[in-house]
């Protein structure tokens, strides 16, 4: 009785364990925001990029030879997924589009798989690019170009086309989506910050302000005065980098052992001294 009572408290154990884990996975994914304003137009420069969140469908007019920039947020544990289509004019030479994308220090990311660059024949209508980055880290060397949590820039441009068509008008459109990979992207480690524009002015205007009386009226005159680059983040914002469902199925490898030690010890201990023999023999 003893034993069956032990084993129905870890099942009921493992089951409650199991039930975050498996609505977090069943959550979908993030959409555009509550008030559906995706942006119209793109940015010129890392600067000036459009901010969009995740699910967002993002248009943009422009001529051909311009650099066009949108920037999103990327947390740990997301696998970000870019696509890009540029509608041409009616007519023109063959064209070479290509689609960048880069992190919150600015370093080229490089894509799983996607068309990157695609060249457009002569009187297509569009061309269509992708880039599916690699999963986002909440945590890497200091020497390594791993995606981490923070902004994210897009770039789009031609880097091939004749004299005769630079110049002429075409229009975009770009959409960011993500898969959560979940624990098997873990990494035991976190940013102290995402790699957002204005993160260290911002930080260190809180690191000032906590300072000495004489100095902190100076500090929070500073702080107005610096502004935060980027006002996007994830839904439910930016993950702490240290719980993830790794830690459910950890625990439920503990029970099993534990469950694997009882089970061990029931069959191998007997049933105990037989009643023919007396104490003590």
């Amino acid at each position: 009785m003893s034993i069956t009572r032990v084993l129905s408290t870890a099942l009921l154990a493992v089951g409650l364990a199991a039930a975050p884990a498996v609505a977090d996975d069943a959550s979908p994914s993030p959409s555009a925001s509550a008030d559906g304003g995706a942006p119209t137009q793109a940015g010129t420069s890392f600067r000036t990029a459009a901010e969009i969140d995740q699910g967002q469908q993002a248009t943009a007019s422009g001529s051909t030879g311009d650099y066009l920039y949108w920037s999103f947020p990327a947390d740990a544990g997301q696998r970000p997924d870019v696509k890009a289509t540029v509608k041409l004019p009616d007519a023109h030479a063959g064209q070479t589009w290509q689609l960048d994308v880069y992190d919150g220090l600015r370093r080229r990311q490089a894509c799983q798989y996607g068309a990157q660059t695609r060249t457009a024949a002569q009187g297509a209508t569009s061309v269509e690019l992708a880039c599916v980055m690699r999963t986002v880290r909440a945590w890497s060397e200091p020497w390594a170009d791993d995606p981490l949590p923070g902004t994210y820039y897009i770039r789009l441009t031609v880097v091939d086309l004749t004299s005769a068509d630079l110049g002429q008008p075409v229009s975009a459109e770009v959409k960011v989506d993500s898969k959560d990979i979940g624990g098997s992207a873990a990494v035991d480690g976190s940013l102290a910050e995402p790699l957002v524009p204005g993160i260290a002015v911002k930080s260190a205007s809180d690191d000032s302000s906590s300072s000495s009386d004489s100095s902190s009226s100076a500090d929070s005159s500073s702080s107005t005065k610096s502004a935060v680059l980027s006002s996007i983040e994830p839904d439910g914002g930016w993950s702490s980098g240290w719980w993830s469902d790794r830690w459910v199925w950890t625990g439920i490898g503990g029970v099993l052992a534990a469950l694997a030690g009882i089970g061990g010890y029931a069959l191998t201990r007997g049933s105990g001294r037989p009643s023919r023999v007396p104490p003590g023999a």
